[in-house]
């Protein structure tokens, strides 16, 4: 490497969230369904017939693996969970029909959705891009990833989130509007996908606050729960 090509500022560490079993996968893009469970779209004010698909991002600076302690986020009083099926791809491309969409899945894990409900709100009403509402460090919790193979999901696999044991957040993955891989032939034919891109899949019905020091437990079927607490 010459001198001009020489990086003027470190290269940032990859972000790898853990595989149960053993190694790790990393990360290269994050997006995230709006509103794709019908109980949800309901409870934000929305139709929930089946209109096309809406994707938004996180960086994956923004992934906290494994969860844990996750510092509450500035500018907010209310802050929202949204227990989520998180599918991570092994294989990539564009315009992908729903069989090489399922092919490409790699794994599965729990994740949670954090939203700063009251800058999504105010953005909304001004007809504003909503990313600082979505996106900010600490906003998307990953449990550990279980290969596809071995996950055991199913239509009727639940999905469930406790807040200091109380359940608040409850369905199965049948509920969903987009099928996952409905979901990501769709999002295939806006932007090419790769390895290492992750999709969050969208909430069930029940979002709602969370406060510091409350601790929040994401499970999806048989998958690692995942555990955040908010400091």
């Amino acid at each position: 490497m010459t001198p001009a090509e020489t990086d003027v500022i470190p290269v940032p560490d990859p972000v790898r969230l853990t595989v149960q079993g053993g190694g790790s996968f990393p990360v290269r893009e994050v997006y995230c369904i709006g509103r794709n469970y019908a109980d949800h779209a309901r409870e934000m004010g929305h139709d929930p017939d089946r209109e096309p698909p809406f994707f938004f991002r996180k960086d994956r600076e923004h992934l906290v693996p494994g969860g844990g302690d996750v510092p509450y986020p500035p500018a907010t009083t209310d802050l929202h969970y949204e227990v989520e099926l998180v599918v991570a791809l092994g294989a990539g491309g564009a315009h992908m029909d729903t069989a090489q969409a399922e092919a490409a899945i790699w794994g599965y894990a729990a994740g949670i959705d954090l939203t700063r409900r009251d800058l999504q709100g105010q953005a909304k009403d001004m007809r504003r891009p909503w990313d600082m509402g979505k996106g900010f460090a600490g906003s998307g919790p990953v449990g550990a990833l279980v290969p596809a193979g071995v996950a055991g999901l199913t239509e009727a696999t639940p999905i469930r989130l406790t807040c200091d044991g109380a359940e608040v957040q409850t369905g199965t993955i049948e509920q969903m509007i987009w099928p996952v891989a409905e979901a990501i032939a769709y999002l295939s034919g806006l932007v090419a996908l790769h390895p290492g891109d992750l999709i969050f899949t969208g909430t069930p019905a029940g979002v709602g606050p969370v406060a510091r020091g409350q601790t929040l437990v994401a499970e999806v079927g048989g998958l690692p729960a995942l555990t955040v607490t908010m400091t």
